[in-house]
């Protein structure tokens, strides 16, 4: 895929990541949430088919208890999910409802991917929502997800999640939000001389070992976890593209052909090359 086809991109696939929910300060940023509710309601209002994938349960829920870090005991976790998803949900029903668009929830576990029946009724729900006019927001399960050798239902990160989602929905395009505003030579937070990279012909383990850690004390991604749920929808023949998130109108100008973010696409063959 090109830059000038990602205006042909009916289905399309949006994951916003904790940091970019927050502000610096650890409250939660309702200018972006709503200029995001804005931009995907405009989306779907235009005829495009979107589906969100949210990350924040856990850090909504540490700022409502004003905790300042992701504590580490397992059912601490889960109990700040439960709260914090109950907000996140009413925040985004809430900003969606100014431009007349409806959303629903999703929680997933990994066991649900696992299962042919389960897996069917999630597809089957999914498409009836899109079929409806509905924006569905995805998130992971995380007050009853655990993750041990004899029985695992966590998907980890929400990168991946996004990932498969894409590929369950059949989407035409992946698009991770975050807090960098795209994928880049080095950290640029750290690293004045990094470069952001446009576009990446497939991913290779160079790629990966650029990619650093985590952004923050609330969230489990980072930029190796984007790179690696590109592997999984570039394995399907579909693209992605990470951006940021500071602006979500950029989303119009990343539709429209503009070089916005990094473009992760499958590699030209050499036979095209060659015609």
């Amino acid at each position: 895929m090109e830059r000038q086809d990602l205006a042909h991109a009916q289905r399309l696939v949006f994951k916003i990541g904790t940091n970019s929910l927050l502000t610096d300060q650890n409250t939660i940023d309702y200018p972006r949430i709503d200029r995001l509710a804005f931009t995907l309601a405009s989306l779907r209002q235009a005829g495009k088919e979107v589906v969100l994938v949210s990350s924040g349960a856990i850090g909504v829920g540490c700022v409502q208890q004003g905790i300042a870090q992701r504590p580490q005991a397992i059912p601490e976790q889960q109990a700040l999910a439960a709260l914090g998803q109950v907000t996140l949900m009413s925040i985004y029903s809430r900003f969606f409802a100014y431009y007349n668009q409806d959303v629903a929830q999703i929680l997933l576990t990994r066991d649900v991917m696992d299962y042919p029946e389960s897996l069917k009724n999630c597809r089957n729900s999914l498409e009836v929502l899109l079929a409806q006019k509905v924006i569905p927001v995805i998130n992971e399960n995380d007050a009853v997800a655990v993750d041990e050798l004899d029985h695992q239902t966590r998907f980890g990160d929400n990168d991946t999640l996004s990932a498969l989602v894409s590929n369950i929905v059949e989407a035409d395009l992946l698009v991770l939000l975050t807090d960098v505003d795209g994928f880049y030579t080095a950290d640029p937070h750290s690293d004045p001389q990094a470069q952001r990279i446009s576009r990446l012909e497939g991913i290779s383990q160079d790629n990966l070992d650029q990619a650093g850690g985590k952004g923050s004390s609330f969230s489990t991604g980072g930029m190796a976890t984007k790179l690696k749920a590109g592997k999984l929808v570039l394995d399907q023949g579909r693209s992605m593209v990470i951006m940021g998130s500071q602006e979500p109108a950029n989303i119009f100008k990343l539709l429209a052909g503009e070089d916005i973010g990094s473009l992760v696409s499958a590699r030209q063959s050499s036979q095209k090359e060659e015609k």
